[in-house]
């Protein structure tokens, strides 16, 4: 797995995770907000399968 997501990807994928957690507790309390686990997941890890798929890449150094 080669890394294919840079650092600026990486520090909005895991505030938009974050935020979607978050509307589990504060907001309109549905199941909808775990998608946010999977997104921080994806920004911890550093790859991304959609961006495999679609040949795109925003890690400048990979």
């Amino acid at each position: 797995m080669e890394k294919n997501i840079g650092s600026v990807d990486k520090i909005v994928r895991i505030v938009v995770g974050l935020i979607l957690i978050g509307l589990v507790f504060i907001g309109p309390q549905t199941p909808w907000g775990w998608i946010g686990v999977p997104v921080i997941a994806i920004a911890l890890f550093g790859w991304c399968p959609l961006y495999r798929i679609l040949g795109i890449s925003s890690c400048k150094k990979c």
